[in-house]
């Protein structure tokens, strides 16, 4: 139903944590190299548990491989730059969600070239980022909100 979509991710246990949030979801999960880490790395492997075998992964090489092979997106790029906040906007079934490196976000090219395409979580002044991952889940999950949750289980058996 969504996409999301790591440029130059660099901390395997990060990338981890959120191929198990697009296993739990059905989100599809692209990688867009250079990668930080191997695709054989132990941490990223443990971050991701068993739900490897859930998760449609795909990977480029770079951004313009990306940009080839998905043209024509709904896209919207998660930056602390942005003025619009993540919640003030309509994701359609369908949509990616670009999110950058830990340590540089995304470029600014980038951000240049989509800027009304641009969201981001709300924080305090001070506060630098939050931790990729928890950034992915509050995105993606208000995404999905605004879609009813179609195709995920909202309830779990009764405690009675």
């Amino acid at each position: 139903m969504f996409h999301v979509v790591l440029v130059e991710p660099e901390i395997p246990q990060n990338t981890g944590n959120i191929a198990r949030t697009c296993a739990a979801t059905g989100a599809v999960l692209h990688l867009v190299g250079p990668l930080g880490f191997s695709l054989e790395d132990k941490y990223l492997k443990r971050a991701g548990l068993d739900y490897w075998h859930l998760v449609d992964v795909r990977y480029y090489e770079n951004y313009r491989e990306f940009e080839e092979k998905n043209p024509g997106i709904s896209a919207y790029f998660l930056t602390t730059k942005a003025e619009k906040c993540y919640a003030d906007v309509q994701y359609e079934p369908g949509t990616y969600l670009v999110f950058g490196k830990e340590t540089a976000g995304l470029p600014l090219e980038l951000l240049k070239a989509n800027w009304e395409r641009c969201v981001r979580i709300p924080m305090l002044e001070e506060a630098r980022s939050l931790n990729l991952s928890n950034s992915v889940a509050i995105v993606l999950y208000e995404a999905l909100r605004q879609n009813d949750f179609k195709g995920l289980k909202i309830k779990g058996p009764s405690s009675k």
